[in-house]
């Protein structure tokens, strides 16, 4: 084991059930995503009883993302945030939807995304100091080194520019924990196949469960957020399961 594996932090451990190496995640994740991206938003939809956008627009609000701003959304998936993001910012601003799953970008250009990107949070396509804000919705478990990603993401950002991560975490209580485990691992999925007729889909919605299950603590990405000098760093908590992990690039002397 080289010492950059050592000092990797991943977000969750190996999941056997879905892939047998580390070094094979990617890879699998990717498959799932692009089997499944044209069901995607219904499945969230309804997940959500039809509320996430509006979740979505309000934490990129709560964050002070305005008209003119330039937005980095990393992972992101069929491009909600960043569509959002995109008329928030208005004309004069630029929102760039960046995913390694052309499947997912397919339907974010669908959606209205005007500016997408392939590739990963660990290795981004653009220059340093370039962004406002760099947002990622829902898919932190979804990369392979959180340290590496964070410093991605800082390099990007403009001096002041902000961060802001939403994310599922397991509540704090057993039985809570119980029924949003029943509901996205089992129910949710089983939606998926029947009303969507999706095997693919049924496959990933328990893989997203289980990411969010295996899921380091919050106190892990904090830290991890502020290792790589980022200042501000926190997570605060909406209706115990959503999280807002914000951090801000320090401004230059």
């Amino acid at each position: 084991m080289t010492n950059n594996e050592q000092n990797r932090l991943a977000p969750h451990p190996v999941l056997p059930d879905y892939y047998g190496k580390a070094e094979d995640r990617r890879t699998r994740v990717d498959e799932m995503f692009d089997s499944s991206a044209e069901h995607y938003d219904w499945i969230t939809d309804v997940m959500s009883f039809g509320s996430g956008r509006m979740y979505r627009r309000q934490a990129l609000l709560r964050a002070g993302i305005k008209a003119g701003d330039k937005v980095l959304d990393v992972g992101a998936g069929t491009g909600v945030v960043s569509w959002l993001a995109q008329q928030i910012v208005g004309e004069e601003g630029l929102v760039v939807a960046l995913d390694p799953s052309k499947g997912m970008l397919t339907q974010a250009v669908k959606l209205g995304v005007e500016h997408t990107s392939m590739g990963l949070g660990e290795a981004l396509p653009f220059p340093d100091d370039t962004f406002d804000y760099l947002t990622m919705g829902f898919a932190l478990r979804h990369v392979a080194d959180l340290g590496a990603a964070f410093a991605e993401y800082q390099r990007v950002l403009k001096p002041g520019g902000k961060i802001l991560l939403l994310e599922i975490t397991r509540p704090e209580g057993k039985i809570a924990t119980a029924f949003l485990k029943f509901y996205l691992k089992i129910v949710i999925p089983n939606l998926a196949k029947i009303f969507r007729r999706s095997a693919d889909s049924k496959v990933l919605m328990r893989y997203y469960w289980d990411t969010i299950e295996q899921c380091v603590p919050p106190a892990t990405i904090v830290e991890a957020l502020k290792s790589t000098g980022l200042e501000q760093s926190k997570r605060a908590v909406v209706l115990s399961i959503f999280s807002e992990y914000t951090g801000i690039k320090p401004a230059r002397a």
